[in-house]
């Protein structure tokens, strides 16, 4: 049959995917999750201790050196995020106002946990499945607790951005064929998980720690390239140590290095729900579940994600549940023995979204390959489904509700003192005058701050006013106890108050300065706690 002869058959034009690619995906992942935390990033959170004190670290850290705070070299956690709030300081410039400052320094946190955001999608899609990728993604976008923790000046979201970069570069080795360039690979890895050491120690735990058992399991990338990974991973903290020690603060160092280590695993206990004399984590938990409830539901659920994953004979997935077993047993040695402090969460929550979405990956491609069949799989999916929906419904409504309401006390409080409070004033702070809690980081730029609790000492200084935050008081975690507390509140007179999330009422009392002649008279029996620290 000639061509001539041929029946005509008509030809359909070349199907073009609709299917969004995943740079453009990525792309609109990270600006929801960017806007989500940039909306009222400012008033919607009050000031934490450790962003008052890291702020003051990330100053220090723009003019030279290694980081310090008036007390002193700070070497309990290492510097490297310090170093990117100077960056970021010489980039927009340093506010000479405390709050503004702070505010400013957020920023960097919420950029950062938008990519946070990019890279679970990415490592869920690596799993196995793009639409669980994305369903990861959200979660981690509107969860209420990983928003509360990108919105704050602290550690953990920097330490999980690299954490998961690293692991993202990681599992690229995981299958075969390997790649091109494996062994730059493995080091650019190793790399990332150094600069996640050099943020915050204990990412050790979630990094190295599962690299050493997927090695001793025969699990994950080739042993020779996890060997790469492993061996770069310890050189930019040995770096870290080399200058310390040639700049001759090597004591210093390991004596803070000593102390966070006995904090970590429980030898000291001064902060955490761990410490004596603070309220029981089931009294938190009730406390915060109308806030939280979607990201303990999270919690819960990881465990099966964990069975789901160890099940399968894929070394990504397998990877990936070492990830988020390594995460899940230190948390749960900080809840038995160690110091368990609320920001310590985060460093288990991400790793389970990210073991949540590989699980569902699984669980989709079971579902395919049986066409849906069978009313049990079909009662699995809406089951699956509807969990889903409820947290991410949850979020969104836990979200409107706190980026709706202002919990700005301090810088309310910092507003009404600057016109009616005398810079230089001596101010009491019942939750650590000198130096422990956060009304002593927040004022002590303008006002002389102490633990001036007895006449005497209150004379001696003319001390005049007193700041409550009586949330932090009423739960344990003052240098004061609430009896003291109460008994100078009542002595003085209510000029401000405010009520937030943070810390209830925030209150600040003008005080009588003692009549003269009774500077040597007995004192109530009144009391500081000792070794109270305000970190949670």
């Amino acid at each position: 049959m000639t061509v001539a002869e041929a029946p005509h058959v008509r030809t359909l034009p070349r199907q073009t995917s609709r299917r969004v690619s995943t740079p453009v995906l990525a792309g609109g992942v990270f600006l929801f999750a960017l806007a989500l935390r940039l909306v009222n990033v400012g008033r919607s959170a009050d000031l934490f201790v450790d962003e008052l004190i890291y702020r003051k670290l990330g100053v220090s850290a723009a003019q030279g050196g290694f980081p310090r705070t008036s007390e002193g070299l700070f070497f309990l956690h290492p510097p490297g995020y310090f170093y990117v709030q100077a960056g970021w300081g010489k980039l927009v410039g340093f506010s000479p106002d405390l709050v503004t400052g702070v505010y400013q320094a957020r920023l960097v946190n919420v950029l950062l946990g938008a990519a946070t955001a990019v890279l679970v999608l990415l490592l869920v899609t690596m799993a196995g499945s793009r639409t669980a990728g994305v369903a990861a993604a959200l979660l981690f976008a509107l969860d209420p607790y990983i928003i509360r923790q990108n919105d704050r000046v602290m550690l953990d979201t920097q330490t999980m951005l690299f954490v998961l970069a690293g692991y993202l570069v990681l599992l690229t080795l995981s299958r075969e064929p390997l790649p091109g360039r494996p062994r730059l690979r493995a080091a650019a890895a190793g790399l990332l998980f150094g600069l996640a050491l050099l943020t915050k120690d204990h990412s050790a735990l979630i990094t190295l720690l599962p690299l050493l058992i997927a090695l001793s399991l025969g699990w994950g990338a080739p042993r020779r390239l996890m060997l790469i990974t492993l061996g770069v991973s310890l050189l930019p903290y040995g770096l870290y140590v080399g200058l310390v020690g040639l700049s001759g603060h090597i004591s210093p160092f390991w004596y803070a290095k000593y102390h966070g280590a006995a904090r970590l695993i429980g030898i000291v206990q001064e902060s955490g729900f761990n410490a004596p004399g603070t309220p029981a984590l089931t009294s938190r938990l009730t406390d915060q579940v109308t806030t939280y409830a979607s990201t303990y539901a999270l919690l819960l659920a990881g465990p099966i994600a964990l069975v789901v994953l160890l099940r399968r004979e894929d070394p990504v997935l397998r990877m990936l549940a070492l990830f988020h077993l390594c995460a899940g047993l230190t948390l749960l040695f900080a809840l038995a023995q160690g110091t368990l402090e609320e920001q310590a969460l985060y460093l288990l929550i991400v790793p389970t979204l990210v073991a949540l979405g590989a699980a569902l990956s699984v669980g989709m491609q079971w579902y395919r390959q049986r066409n849906g069949r069978g009313k049990r799989r079909r009662v699995l999916l809406l089951a699956t489904v509807g969990f889903l929906a409820a947290a991410l419904a949850f979020s969104g409504t836990s979200y409107a509700k706190v980026r709706t309401g202002h919990d700005d006390g301090y810088a309310e409080l910092r507003d009404y003192m600057d016109k009616h409070v005398p810079a230089g004033s001596a101010v009491i702070a019942a939750d650590g005058g000198a130096s422990g809690g956060v009304s002593s980081w927040a004022l002590r730029d303008k006002y002389r701050m102490g633990d001036w609790v007895t006449r005497q000492d209150r004379s001696r200084a003319h001390a005049r006013y007193l700041v409550v935050p009586w949330k932090v008081i009423d739960q344990g975690y003052g240098r004061m106890d609430a009896r003291t507390a109460r008994a100078l509140a009542d002595e003085g007179r209510l000029v401000f108050s405010f009520s937030g999330r943070s810390y209830g009422t925030l209150a600040l009392y003008e005080l009588p300065l003692p009549p003269p002649g009774t500077e040597h008279a007995p004192s109530p029996a009144w009391g500081l706690r000792t070794g109270a620290d305000h970190g949670r």
